[in-house]
This record gives C-alpha cells, sequence and structure tokens, in this order.
C-alpha cells in the first residue's frame, strides 16, 4: 500500500498528503452533509423538548439516560480508534436511527397531532440519517474499508414495545432517540473532518 492510501487509514500519518481529486471532492461532500444535518438535528431536539410540557425544558429537569434497543451514544473510547473504524461505528449508528425516528414520529403523532413541523422534522431525520449513512458506506468502499459481514436487524419493535408503557416512557424514549441522532450525527462530522486535508491529525 502506498503512503497516500496509508495516510487514509491511520489518523497520526501526515495529513498534509494530497488525496486524489475525485476522493477528496467525495470527503469534502460527505463531510458538508453531515455538518449541514448536525444543525438540522440540533433544531429537531430543539423543537421536540418544547412541545412535550413540563418537566421538559425546564433547567432543573435531569432526564434518565434509558438504554435505546440497538444504539447507544458514542463511547468515550471512539476517538481514540482509526479514523475508518470510526468511520464504520458511524455508518452502522445511521443505520440503526431511521427505525428508532419512525417509531418517535409516530408516537408524536399520537402525542402531537398538532405538530406538523415536528412531524415532518422527525420524517426527513429518518431519511436523511439513510442518506448520511449511505455516503459514509460508500466513501468507506472508496477507501477500501468497506464494513464486513452482515448488519443487525433494525430495533424498531423493540424500541415501540419499550415504550408502550405510557406517554412519559414515549416521551422519554424520543428525548433520547432524538439526542443520540444529534450526537452521532455531530461524531460523523468530526471523524469525515480527519480525513480532510489539513484536518486535525
Amino acid at each position: 500500500m502506498s503512503r497516500r492510501e496509508g495516510s487514509l487509514e491511520d489518523p497520526q500519518a501526515d495529513s498534509s498528503v494530497s488525496l486524489l481529486p475525485h476522493l477528496e471532492a467525495k470527503i469534502r461532500q460527505t463531510h458538508s452533509l453531515a455538518h449541514l444535518l448536525t444543525k438540522y438535528a440540533e433544531q429537531l431536539l430543539q423543537e421536540y423538548v418544547q412541545l412535550q410540557g413540563d418537566p421538559f425544558g425546564l433547567p432543573s429537569f435531569s432526564p434518565p439516560r434509558l438504554p435505546v434497543a440497538g444504539l447507544s451514544a458514542p463511547a468515550p473510547s471512539h476517538a481514540g480508534l482509526p479514523v475508518h473504524e470510526r468511520l464504520r461505528l458511524d455508518a452502522a449508528a445511521l443505520a440503526a436511527l431511521p427505525p428508532l425516528l419512525e417509531v418517535v414520529r409516530r408516537h408524536q403523532a399520537e402525542l402531537n397531532p398538532r405538530a406538523p413541523r415536528l412531524l415532518r422534522r422527525l420524517e426527513d431525520a429518518a431519511r436523511q440519517a439513510r442518506a448520511l449513512g449511505a455516503a459514509v458506506e460508500a466513501l468507506l468502499a472508496a477507501l477500501g474499508a468497506a464494513n464486513r459481514g452482515p448488519r443487525a436487524e433494525p430495533p424498531a419493535a423493540t424500541a415501540s414495545a419499550a415504550s408502550a408503557a405510557g406517554v412519559f416512557p414515549a416521551k422519554i424514549l424520543g428525548l433520547r432517540v432524538c439526542g443520540l441522532y444529534r450526537e452521532w450525527l455531530s461524531r460523523t462530522e468530526g471523524d469525515l473532518g480527519q480525513l480532510l486535508p489539513g484536518g486535525p491529525a
């Protein structure tokens, strides 16, 4: 493997090494998409909180960080992994998010039927997570680091069952999913930034 190719696998390699023009363009395009969607995810989370009523949104409210089936927050060790391993984890998380967001949208359609903008944003978020996930997968393939092995089944049914106990648990699940959506988009944006020429080593 050449030094140019190796620099993409090793986040400690010299970031000044030039990428092939078409590959650099793909990285920039995917990074720009992640950056845009991270902003949208922040807006989604803010609107979600505003529409849930008390105690959501109160400064004193500390919601429980309940586990979400099939998806967890980025681990503290994530930043220490090679960049291609981080992107594989990002892609897996992005693949798990759409069915979870759809569960949240269905619950909000019942709880907040007069909030069409929130429902639309949740629907858009699921579609955007799929699009970014596909872009990251394509980038990994272009880098010769594509995911291998079968992908786990989406956890939508489990998430739906976990939130069926009542209104408050359903709202907490939605808050958690929207928060994880923002966290993984932000992490993906940062990981893609490692591949940009001049980015952090």
